[in-house]
């Protein structure tokens, strides 16, 4: 198969055609010839969920029901990682094996380098016990300074109703994969967190600030706010595969906990966003229309919410 188009190429190529301002300087990530070939094969599978007790091999599996890393990562490639040490507490952080087993694919797709890239403190890193795995697996992690303008750059967002710009942090710009890994859970305002909303993690302190006005845990319209911006800045951001940890998490004093935790033991992946949080939604006994954000997103095109048009595939190891 052909090497696919990388970041800094799709960026350059929309720049000769014009296109650049409209794309949002390039943020999105193309679609790979790969990805659509596998698309169009029969039983092609759109989110993979895998559950077990083991839940680095849940993470392999779930990969590999898509195609293995190979249709995401090519050799070469600079790989960034966007995962979820926001606490320690249990069902707060997206867990090591998971990591673990999904920085070892990439190498074996043969990537040039994998990075976690964050804005947490290394701290957070060190007591969830990523920054074991990162140092363990000769992965790297670069900690960007929220409160630092200079780190950000500001990007327009065309489609966005309640978010009309950005700043997206450079470092983003300097990979050619992006993995988003949050771990699905409970969030004080929205009362969920997923794929979309983790790429908030991209954006600045500043950006993030104004996602959330007064009353944002209470008030139906600051939280309809929030969940526009999430929507908004998810129309120019699109991460090359997802995955989600979804084996432990809370559901209740989200995002930090602690909370009341449930183990579905399971990890989903897939490339569609809006189907995989609204999966996700599914194990806590919610659906997609349920959560402002996923419904918002699907109005604005970035992916699909209706699960009975989304090809799953569930098994059990």
């Amino acid at each position: 198969m052909s090497k696919k188009i990388n970041r800094r190429d799709f960026i350059k190529k929309s720049a000769s055609m014009g296109a650049l301002s409209f794309l949002g300087w390039g943020v999105t990530s193309s679609c790979t010839s790969q990805q659509t070939a596998m698309k169009e094969q029969a039983g092609a599978v759109d989110i993979a969920v895998v559950q077990g007790q083991d839940y680095a091999l849940n993470t392999t599996n779930a990969v590999d029901h898509l195609g293995g890393m190979d249709a995401f990562v090519s050799s070469g490639d600079k790989v960034a990682i966007l995962a979820n040490p926001q606490r320690n507490n249990p069902g707060a952080f997206t867990k090591p094996d998971l990591l673990q087993a999904t920085i070892q694919m990439c190498n074996q797709a043969g990537a040039q380098s994998v990075t976690c890239i964050s804005q947490l403190p290394d701290q957070n890193w060190e007591a969830t016990g990523l920054k074991k795995v990162v140092s363990d697996q000769g992965a790297g992690l670069v900690i960007v300074d929220r409160s630092d303008d200079s780190q950000f750059k500001t990007v327009s967002i065309p489609k966005g109703t309640a978010l009309r710009e950005a700043q997206i942090m450079n470092e983003f710009y300097n990979y050619d994969v992006l993995i988003d890994m949050p771990i699905t859970k409970d969030h004080a305002g929205n009362k969920f967190t997923g794929t979309m909303k983790n790429l908030m993690g991209l954006s600045s302190g500043k950006t993030n600030r104004s996602f959330h006005k007064k009353g944002w845990q209470t008030d139906i319209n600051a939280i309809d706010h929030l969940e526009q911006c999430i929507a908004d800045l998810n129309t120019i951001i699109q991460p090359d595969l997802c995955i989600v940890d979804a084996t432990e998490f809370i559901t209740t004093n989200g995002p930090f906990g602690p909370g009341e935790i449930i183990t579905p033991q399971k990890v989903v992946a897939g490339t569609d966003r809006v189907a995989v949080d609204s999966y996700c939604c599914t194990l806590w006994g919610l659906q997609g229309k349920d959560i402002l954000q996923i419904t918002k997103a699907f109005n604005l095109g970035v992916g699909e919410m209706d699960l009975s048009k989304v090809r799953i595939k569930e098994v059990s190891v």
